[in-house]
């Protein structure tokens, strides 16, 4: 056989060979410049069929839930990571410490996939929207599961006494403030003193303190300015000025350089 067409099979085989691994471990690239989605086998993920991975923070997805809503949420995660968008995640610390707690978020489309041991977000929950029509309309709940996973995960472990969420640390000190007094559970009635007066009764002391702290930080980063008629019942100071002026404890802590908190509210546009 002639040596060109020699060469010209073996291509062809190649490239056939190649093919269904690509095919196998991409679902779908899209226009994303910073992330692809992939299959996986992990252990306790299984129920799901892909992820994407953030900083070495996986996102998983059950098969309902559509692409732009899974990359939508990596893209926020990043943004919270990375706020300066660099590259470079801004607190080595804080990603090593989700690291080593297995730091996860998945995805779901219907109630009976909720399910895993993980952090998780509603497929429905996502509004990418939101960020394009001046913070209006149904508001994007991936900035609220996201921040959870790096707040419960990662700012409570790796600073224990500053944020962890038990009793006695800076921000349950914070907190008890906020709610006017220290309550382990939700009570009958808050004092008319308290702008934080989280009401869900499944939620215990360390849920309650993660929901203080993403109601302080979404607030100082904008979030929360059109919003006080949905939140009043549970959060008053839905501005950073109200924030700083009221609540001045977890202002300090959340404008502290120390901490490299975000200084930006992300929308889902990572380094684009």
């Amino acid at each position: 056989m002639n040596p060109i067409y020699l060469i010209i099979n073996w291509l062809i085989l190649f490239n056939c060979y190649k093919h269904p691994t690509l095919i196998a471990d991409t679902f779908f690239q899209g226009n994303d410049p910073n992330f692809k989605i992939i299959r996986h086998s992990d252990r306790g993920f299984k129920p799901t069929n892909r992820k994407v991975n953030v900083f070495g923070i996986p996102i998983y997805a059950y098969a309902e839930v559509e692409d732009i809503k899974l990359l939508h949420a990596a893209n926020i995660m990043a943004q919270y990571l990375d706020n300066d968008e660099d590259g470079i995640v801004d607190n080595p610390l804080l990603l090593k410490t989700l690291i080593e707690n297995q730091a996860a978020l998945f995805m779901w489309k219907k109630m009976a996939q909720v399910n895993l041991n993980a952090q998780d977000l509603g497929a429905d929950e996502s509004h990418p929207e939101w960020h394009i029509n001046c913070h209006t309309g149904p508001f994007d709940a991936t900035l609220e599961e996201v921040w959870h996973v790096i707040s419960h995960l990662g700012y409570a472990h790796a600073y224990p006494t500053i944020f962890g969420e038990f009793k006695g640390t800076s921000l349950t000190n914070a907190m008890d403030i906020a709610r006017g007094g220290h309550f382990t559970k939700i009570p009958h009635k808050y004092p008319e003193i308290a702008w934080y007066t989280y009401d869900d009764r499944t939620c215990k002391y360390d849920c309650m303190a993660g929901e203080y702290i993403y109601w302080g930080l979404t607030s100082i980063l904008g979030a929360q300015e059109n919003r006080l008629h949905e939140i009043s019942d549970e959060w008053d100071l839905n501005t950073s000025d109200l924030v700083k002026n009221t609540d001045t404890a977890i202002y300090s802590l959340l404008s502290n350089p120390e901490y490299i908190f975000p200084k930006s509210l992300p929308d889902g546009t990572y380094r684009r």
